[in-house]
């Protein structure tokens, strides 16, 4: 499958990928794969390539991502008895989860704790000063070259794992990278297309192949700061830590949109307001909500918010449950209102686009065993 046109950006790459890979029926659950690291068929099999590599044989630590197609390469390390570390979501609330089976686990405990269920009940957080030595990356991708340029889903997140490793000394540049595609997402992708704080792969193994892609070019040195934003700051606490300790040593840690000024003689010098910090007159998201909730018109010329409408929930199902599941996918909503006897529940997102993006996201959500319907709320009454 190769990029249609000249001129091909890596969001055209992405959709060209998503819309081959449903049209086909060659994606997996969770479905529509749009958004997401897509999951496919004949992932497992692909993920038991991993044992013909010799850098996966020697690797006494390994750190594999938490998307659905890489679960088969979880599951292999921890039947190897390597110690399995898996990044935490969206990276809230650490960095890395290390996965411990209980004693004596059994085939089946060990292919739960694979999954994101057993990441979930399964794992103890790893701090920034556990040491930690990664000896190999794997990562999840929606389009990867033969020359090893990879395109992820959009967010960053496996750039910026790879870029704090570096920072907290836990992976070096011997350290090999490999993904896990289907066979119709390695793709040419333009060198152009690449930005210095993209990760490269050694490795691409597919249902039918194994790819050593010699490539040469150089990974990421550490977290470029000037790529980070106060709202990324905000949302993930490790990279806060990570930051104080790099300006601690001495390095340049100055945020996207912030400018180094130096103090003129005889002038207080304006601190910069600390990470996580709001300036006193932006409200932050509580305060949106409440706004909300009590029925305060928005601020001139903000966006209205909207709602997403999430029926077919489980009788037994509580509201912690979904919350879990909406961390999970990244589409934590400003509030949620539990409806749980009616079997349904409202999230309410900042704008419209943004409710549509969660709706696109949620599609396909289950919990328990049953399937949960997902509609923008409007439409839900309208029906």
């Amino acid at each position: 499958m190769e990029p249609r046109a000249v001129g091909v950006s890596k969001q055209d790459i992405r959709e060209q990928i998503w819309d081959h890979m449903e049209s086909q029926n060659l994606a997996d659950f969770p479905r529509p794969v749009h958004h997401r690291i897509p999951n496919f068929k004949g992932s497992y099999l692909a993920c038991q390539n991993i044992k013909d590599l010799d850098v996966f044989a020697r690797t006494q630590e390994v750190k594999v991502d938490p998307d659905k197609p890489l679960e088969g390469v979880r599951l292999l390390a921890l039947q190897s008895n390597k110690t399995l570390l898996v990044p935490t979501p969206r990276l809230r609330t650490g960095l890395f989860n290390k996965i411990t089976p209980p004693p004596g686990a059994t085939k089946d405990i060990l292919r739960k704790c694979a999954t994101s269920q057993g990441v979930r009940n399964y794992s103890v957080p790893i701090g920034l000063d556990s040491r930690v030595l990664v000896d190999l990356v794997v990562v999840g991708s929606v389009a990867v070259s033969e020359k090893g340029w990879r395109i992820g889903k959009g967010e960053g997140y496996a750039d910026l794992e790879y870029a704090m490793m570096v920072s907290m000394g836990a992976v070096s540049t011997e350290t090999p990278v490999v993904t896990i595609v289907h066979d119709c997402q390695v793709v040419d992708i333009p060198e152009e297309l690449l930005e210095e704080h993209d990760i490269t792969v050694d490795y691409i193994l597919t249902p039918t192949r194994v790819i050593a892609t010699g490539c040469e070019r150089p990974q990421p040195m550490g977290i470029t700061w000037s790529k980070i934003s106060r709202e990324m700051m905000e949302k993930i606490p490790v990279l806060r830590s990570l930051r104080a300790r790099e300006q601690q040593a001495g390095k340049d840690v100055t945020l996207q949109g912030e400018h180094q000024h130096l103090p003129e003689p005889g002038r207080q010098q304006a601190v910069p307001l600390s990470a996580g910090r709001r300036p006193p007159d932006t409200p932050g998201p509580e305060a949106s909500s409440m706004a909300a909730a009590c029925g305060s018109p928005p601020g001139e010329g903000a966006p209205l918010a909207a709602d997403a409408y999430v029926g077919n929930l489980p009788r037994d199902a509580r509201v912690s449950d979904l919350k879990r599941a909406l961390r999970e996918l990244g589409s934590v909503p400003l509030r949620l209102t539990w409806q749980g006897p009616r079997r349904r529940a409202f999230l309410r997102y900042p704008d419209s686009a943004a409710a549509q993006q969660a709706v696109s996201c949620l599609q396909g959500l289950r919990l328990g065993t049953d399937t949960l319907r997902v509609a923008l709320a409007r439409q839900q009454r309208d029906k």
